[in-house]
């Protein structure tokens, strides 16, 4: 398994199961097959998946057989109807309850919006625009610091943050952010928002690397990166399957990849990438390849243009 340092010291696997859409009668074995067959070392998780309790109890399960907490590493994400400072902390213990922990690896703000406590998830206006809070972002950060303090998260980030955001972010930050979690797949590389990152040791993630296969809603019949032309001849000559091509890609930009599946065989053959590199002519032609299109833009059901 590879690692990346983060600013924090810790190491962090390059390749973890993703859980977004991941059902909550699956989840549970999927996180388990992952852990104890497949060799993964790390989770990624959020209160907004709704499934949380359940991998909790896959948690228990493989800790209990003999696989060390200290050995994986937990990622979670603040929904943002817990934005307040008051808020920060007890939703933190929500998550830590519900998957059976004492601490987390590496706790992220899940978009750079706010909304009111106690109107559900997403609440709408009648015209579909989303109901946000007047909350800055700063007083949520300040309180995400305060977890570390206490022993609760190991390391603090973002998830979605666009660069104007990082910026103004980092001019009162006292811990830098340790990872910003963003859509990375060769249809939307964002190589400038990736080399920022790193510049100002951020380090990144990709989700969707393999470009949100589970996502009708957003493709067409040229946007489905396992059909793509390039991809596949790749995949014949290195003797790979698509998806091992796709996330060798990310791991080789030194980004973490978070692939999701809920199959034993998927989950197995996601990790199978360490043995293979791809030469910089192919890494620059799966780079050719960006439309800069996103699988996941909440302007589709939020009607705010959050990366315009």
């Amino acid at each position: 398994m590879d690692y990346l340092d983060l600013n924090t010291g810790a190491r962090m696997p390059l390749i973890g199961l993703g859980t977004w859409k991941s059902e909550t009668d699956k989840v549970g074995a999927a996180v388990a097959c992952a852990l104890t067959d497949c060799g993964y070392r790390q989770i990624d998780c959020a209160y907004i998946y709704h499934n949380e309790a359940e991998i909790g109890r896959a948690f228990d399960q493989v800790f209990s057989a003999g696989l060390k907490r200290q050995d994986v590493f937990v990622t979670s994400k603040l929904w943002l109807n817990s934005f307040t400072a008051e808020d920060v902390l007890p939703a933190c213990q929500k998550t830590l309850s519900d998957l059976r922990l004492d601490y987390l690896d590496l706790y992220l703000m899940h978009w750079g919006v706010a909304i009111a406590k106690g109107q559900g998830d997403e609440p709408l206006y009648e015209n579909g625009r989303l109901v946000t809070a007047k909350i800055p972002l700063r007083e949520t950060w300040t309180a995400m610091e305060a977890l570390v303090k206490q022993g609760l998260v190991k390391a603090i980030g973002v998830a979605n943050f666009t660069g104007p955001m990082l910026v103004d972010l980092l001019t009162y930050a006292r811990l830098v952010p340790a990872m910003n979690q963003i859509e990375l797949h060769p249809y939307n590389h964002q190589q400038k928002l990736v080399e920022f990152c790193q510049s100002e040791n951020i380090a990144v993630t990709a989700y969707s690397p393999l470009g949100s296969p589970g996502n009708t809603s957003r493709h067409q019949d040229n946007l489905n990166l396992f059909n793509d032309p390039v991809i596949n001849q790749l995949a014949q000559k290195y003797g790979k399957d698509p998806a091992q091509i796709l996330l060798r890609w990310g791991i080789q930009r030194r980004t973490v990849v978070i692939p999701k599946s809920v199959h034993p065989d998927r989950i197995k053959s996601n990790i199978q990438v360490f043995d293979f590199s791809l030469n910089q002519e192919d890494m620059d032609l799966i780079a050719a390849l960006d439309k800069r299109h996103r699988f996941v833009d909440p302007d589709e059901w939020w009607h705010i243009p959050y990366f315009d």
